[in-house]
C-alpha cells in the first residue's frame, strides 16, 4: 500500500489578500512556521516517510524541510507540485478582483476557463496526477508513505479526480493552510482516506 499524504504549505503574510500564485518570494510568515514544525512533528510521531516531495515555490519548500528535517530526509522538488499559473491576474489584491466578471467566471466554470495566459485547472490535474503517478511506480512493490507538499488548488485538484467530481466542485472541497489531506493506492485501487485535517492546534475556535 502507498499512503499519498497531500500537504498544503503553511500560512503566510499575504494569505487571503493577494493572489500570488507563482510570485516568488513569498515565504512563511512566523505562525507558518510554527504551523510547519507542528506538522512535521505530528507526522514523525505517527508515520515514517519515505520521501518528501514538494513544489518549488518558497513556501512549500520551507513546509517540506521542516517535514523532511524531523524525519532525517531530503526534499525532492518536482515542478508538477508548483501553484497554478494565474498569469496576468498574479499579485492582483483580492479586493480589485472580485468586481471582475472573468474572475468570477474562472471560479463558476474552472473546468472550460483559465486566468487570462495562465493556466487550467485541468492541466494543474494533469501535472499533479502525473507526480502521484511517478511515485507510485517507484514504490509499487513496497509499502511507503510519501508527503507531498503542494499547493490549495493543486490538492483539490488531484482529490475531485480520485473522487471523480468534475472540477467545476472544486470549491466544495476546503484545503486550509498546512492541512493533510491523503489518498491510498492497493492494487491499482485509489481511495481517498481523509480530507483537510489540521496537524496544528489554533486554527479555529467554536
Amino acid at each position: 500500500m502507498i499512503r499519498i499524504l497531500l500537504v498544503r504549505h503553511a500560512t503566510n503574510d499575504l494569505l487571503g489578500q493577494v493572489l500570488y500564485g507563482r510570485r516568488p518570494g513569498v515565504r512563511l510568515n512566523a505562525e507558518g512556521i510554527r504551523q510547519a514544525h507542528a506538522i512535521a512533528d505530528r507526522l514523525a510521531a505517527s508515520c515514517a516517510l519515505s520521501e518528501v516531495v514538494s513544489s518549488p515555490l518558497e513556501r512549500a519548500l520551507e513546509t517540506a524541510a521542516a517535514i523532511a528535517g524531523r524525519q532525517n530526509l531530503t526534499v525532492t522538488i518536482d515542478d508538477d507540485l508548483t501553484e497554478i499559473d494565474f498569469g496576468t491576474w498574479t499579485g492582483t489584491a483580492f479586493s480589485e478582483l472580485l468586481d471582475r466578471e472573468d474572475w468570477r467566471n474562472f471560479n463558476r466554470r474552472r473546468a472550460t476557463t483559465s486566468p487570462p495566459g495562465g493556466e487550467s485547472m485541468l492541466q494543474v490535474q494533469a501535472r499533479a496526477w502525473r507526480s502521484i503517478m511517478r511515485t507510485v511506480d517507484k514504490y509499487r512493490h513496497e509499502d511507503a508513505a510519501v508527503a507531498f507538499v503542494t499547493h490549495g488548488d493543486v490538492v483539490r485538484s488531484v482529490l475531485l479526480l480520485v473522487l471523480g467530481m468534475p472540477i467545476d466542485l472544486i470549491h466544495r472541497l476546503e484545503i486550509s493552510p498546512a492541512s493533510l489531506s491523503e489518498i491510498r493506492v492497493w492494487q491499482n485501487v485509489t481511495t481517498v482516506y481523509g480530507v483537510n485535517q489540521i496537524l496544528y492546534e489554533g486554527l479555529r475556535e467554536c
